[in-house]
């Protein structure tokens, strides 16, 4: 992920932006180099109207503007006349007070990426006419980068500031072809002149003003993302992030900006009593919402990533109809409800089928701006990749498309990268009913595993049958007592307790071979060997897989209740300074045993072997498919014959 500190964008800086900016929007003059020209079209207006308006603007800054020349591009005139009207409308005065304000950040954060590449003092040295030849493709180069960050900038701040004021109406047929990297003012005279090109042809109204501006800044940053992602020196712009406090922008690389603050979920959520079985799946999922809203947004850092525990991304796998769904509702409404409680934005983000994209770039970009969004500390995140084996494609299967290779290769870096930072803020689960499918490594960052095996006892279907047809009949219960199978603490020490030996025959065959040969599994060395003898048998078991393990031990060492009265308000817990919520947890914690060790061992490690059986059982069922049907078709061919 792009997890990387924010540094603020002083508002004095933009500011002094802000007279550049405004003779750009008022008139320049630009040769189009890639882009096409729109024919002239003058708006209607009514009889005996003047061509000119005979009133000022009443827009701060644009008062005083100077009288546009007959030439050149206009684009605070072509927003001021887009309606045929001779009033500026106030979609109009919103939109320059945008561009205004997204040019100055813009021209704010080129300056800012020069200083990083070292461009100024080449600058300097060119200025005074001391270039050496060997130094001018770098100065290019560097020159590249700055026009490349200005672009995304401001396109991405347009497309931010005017996601509020747009409305549902969409335009088609823009174009955003005049990306001109000469230098950061020349990019963005080009990119002002395409824009004053799209209100040309499609903006006749103030809805079609906004939103045809919107369009082109959705379609420009796109192109720009594509554009600057192998250009040389780009680094200076995408190693490093910032942040316009004013506006709560945030300017992460190519990233589209998103809103910090979390929007209303139109989700059926579930309560933790109507998830029946999938007992340590329910239990980690509850102790995770929890463990999230302990997250302390002065420091941005929650004590549970701090002492340990903290599960940061899960897999959670199962077949088709046991329970994924519902416990995603069900870990969402809990995280909903303790954010409303707390006072604090909550923003739930889905990455499914709809992100993978046909255009070059487009679907790693689509995944980056969902990591993006989840991760942001500002809030609290919950992520989630249903079927994530039909989304992200394993590396070298040349079924896989170019767009699910893409989201692999953004999805592994965000979860284990080497710019990764946890903050506590924030989880993500992916979800699949075939995780065999899913590519080895992106599946070994998951950091727990949660089996969705859905009901399966006697009394879990009694119960599942007795909670899905509510009240509104008279069948009696019978010899059962409702939902006493469902009580969570009985069923996750049960759950635990089968986890002492392995479930799954391959594994269960090494376990027993490294008893006879250590006996009872209770040191380390004996544990050491355990995991050597499994990585020997199955190779996919690494040294990753000893992270995730431990990983789990020390989540089961903060497998404690806390008081409910922590989260019925916000004083008691969630309110409180970070030193104090560092001890309340502290306090709780419990001690690691040998039992928990060889537990998480033989969850984690059955779940690699089932994933390695159900491989190699689907592929063979794929063979004999295959022959199948080759002697078959040998059988017709020779018939017909």
């Amino acid at each position: 992920m792009n997890a990387r500190n924010e540094m603020e964008l002083p508002e004095d800086r933009i500011r002094a932006y802000y007279p550049q900016a405004l003779s750009l929007l008022t008139a320049f003059d630009h040769a189009p180099r890639f882009g096409q020209q729109a024919k002239p079209q003058v708006a209607e207006r009514s009889p005996g109207v003047p061509s000119t308006s005979r009133f000022r603007p009443t827009t701060p800054g644009l008062a005083a503007r100077p009288v546009a020349r007959a030439d050149g591009v206009h684009l605070l005139e072509r927003i001021e006349n887009a309606g045929g009207d001779e009033l500026l409308t106030p979609a109009a005065a919103t939109m320059a007070r945008v561009l205004r304000r997204a040019t100055a950040i813009a021209l704010a954060v080129a300056d800012e990426v020069a200083a990083r590449s070292g461009a100024v003092e080449l600058k300097r040295i060119n200025l005074e006419s001391r270039l050496p030849a060997e130094r001018h493709r770098e100065f290019a180069e560097l020159l590249a980068v700055e026009s490349l960050a200005a672009l995304s900038v401001c396109a991405n701040a347009i497309a931010f500031l005017l996601a509020e004021h747009a409305g549902s109406e969409t335009i088609e047929g823009i174009s955003a072809d005049e990306i001109v990297t000469d230098n950061p003012l020349a990019a963005l005279q080009g990119a002002l002149w395409e824009l004053d090109q799209n209100l040309a042809r499609h903006a006749r109204d103030d809805k079609s003003l906004l939103a045809t501006a919107l369009a082109w800044a959705e379609a420009m940053s796109a192109a720009v993302a594509v554009r600057g992602e192998n250009a040389p020196r780009i680094a200076a712009f995408t190693g490093a992030s910032w942040r316009v406090d004013g506006d709560d922008l945030p300017i992460a690389g190519f990233a589209p900006a998103v809103k910090s603050r979390g929007t209303p979920l139109s989700m059926s959520f579930k309560k933790p009593e109507e998830v029946v079985g999938n007992a340590i799946a329910k239990h980690q999922a509850m102790r995770l919402a929890r463990m999230m809203v302990a997250y302390d947004f002065d420091r941005k850092m929650n004590p549970f990533v701090e002492l340990g525990g903290f599960i940061f991304t899960f897999l959670g796998d199962g077949r088709p109809g046991t329970g994924k769904t519902t416990l995603i509702q069900m870990m969402a409404g809990m995280l909903n409800d303790y954010c409303q409680v707390a006072g604090y934005d909550f923003r739930y983000r889905n990455l499914s089928v709809d992100n993978i994209d046909s255009y070059q770039g487009k679907s790693g970009q689509n995944a980056r701006a969902f990591i993006n969004a989840v991760i942001d500390p500002s809030v609290i995140g919950f992520g989630t990749i249903d079927d994530i084996d039909q989304i992200a494609g394993r590396r070298g299967d040349r079924q896989s498309s170019s767009g699910q290779q893409e989201i692999t290769a953004v999805l592994m870096e965000a979860f284990a990268g080497a710019s990764t930072v946890v903050r506590g803020n924030c989880a993500f689960g992916m979800f699949s009913n075939h995780a065999e499918n899913i590519d080895d490594a992106l599946r070994q960052r998951a950091g727990a595993r949660f089996l969705i095996d859905g009901p399966k006892t006697q009394a879990d279907y009694i119960d599942i049958l007795a909670l899905l047809l509510g009240s509104r009949h008279d069948i009696p219960v019978g010899e059962h007592d409702l939902m006493r199978a469902q009580a969570l603490q009985r069923a996750v020490a049960e759950s635990y307790e089968g986890h002492s030996r392995p479930a799954e025959p391959g594994l269960a065959r090494v376990f027993d071979q490294v008893n006879r040969q250590f006996g009872a599994l209770d040191t380390l060395a004996d544990l050491g060997s355990y995991l050597h003898a499994i990585a020997e048998a199955e190779p996919r078991f690494t040294g990753r897989a000893v992270k995730n393990i431990t990983d789990a031990v020390k989540a089961r060492a903060m497998d404690f209740d806390m008081p409910d009265d922590w989260f019925d308000r916000p004083e008691p817990f969630m309110h409180q300074p970070y030193p104090r919520k560092l001890e309340m947890i502290a306090a709780l914690r419990k001690p690691v045993t040998v039992a928990m060790v060889v537990q998480e061992i033989n969850r984690y490690a059955d779940s690699e072997f089932r994933y390695a059986e159900g491989a190699d059982e689907s592929a063979i069922e794929d063979a004999v498919r295959n022959m199948e049907r080759m002697a078959e078709a040998k059988r017709r061919f020779e018939g017909g014959r």
